[in-house]
């Protein structure tokens, strides 16, 4: 197993960030939710030593990108809260490295893994961060979409077999319907990402406001 690269590290909107220590990563992530980019910083910051830790833990590759993914996803919803400076005077700082040492051990030692045939992750087409907001824009669909959305793009159902389960459930829903349904759910998924998610992961141009 190979250490991954990935490309957004590349992008100038994270490229910008480099100059930035963690401790101020982690305050601009917890004051910006509605940005990306600070915590798509940190992963790419960090990425290596996780996926290095994780690949001597994992029995193959897809075992080993999705136990990546779901630490950083567990990553996503902690960092905020780090605070690097210690409270007492003479007790030597906390560095981010170390505490993601930890998160990951923690994750490699809680997270029950999947058989390989069971995971439908793909590192190569979902960054970790791309998933985090992705998850987080999915919960605010309506139910029957976000249902939808996940039969399509999780399980790979087709049009059909997805109406054929709702219709089951009592739903009175066609084929073509289903479609309609599920082009409404991505363009609303796509509009509640972040903005700067969107340049980063999706190539969209990003205006950046100029009190930010």
């Amino acid at each position: 197993m190979q250490i991954p690269h990935f490309p957004e590290s590349n992008h100038p909107l994270v490229k910008s960030l480099f100059h930035k220590s963690d401790q101020e990563l982690i305050n601009l992530f917890g004051q910006h939710p509605d940005a990306g980019r600070y915590f798509t910083a940190i992963f790419c910051r960090y990425s290596p030593i996780v996926y290095t830790l994780i690949m001597h833990s994992a029995r193959s590759p897809v075992q080993a990108d999705y136990l990546f993914a779901m630490t950083w996803k567990h990553i996503y919803y902690q960092v905020g809260g780090v605070n690097l400076e210690s409270s007492e005077p003479d007790a030597p700082a906390m560095t981010l490295q170390n505490w993601l040492i930890n998160m990951t051990a923690y994750c490699i030692n809680e997270t029950e893994l999947p058989p390989t045939e069971s995971i439908h992750y793909s590192l190569k087409t979902t960054s970790p961060p791309l998933w985090c907001y992705v998850e987080q824009s999915l919960d605010q669909l309506p139910p029957m979409l976000r249902l939808m959305v996940l039969m399509a793009q999780t399980f790979h159902w087709s049009e059909t077999r997805i109406a054929a389960y709702l219709q089951a459930e009592g739903e009175g829903i066609s084929p073509n319907e289903v479609a309609n349904f599920l082009q409404q759910g991505y363009r609303m998924l796509e509009e509640k990402l972040p903005a700067d998610i969107r340049a980063i992961y999706l190539g969209e141009n990003f205006f950046q406001p100029v009190s930010a």
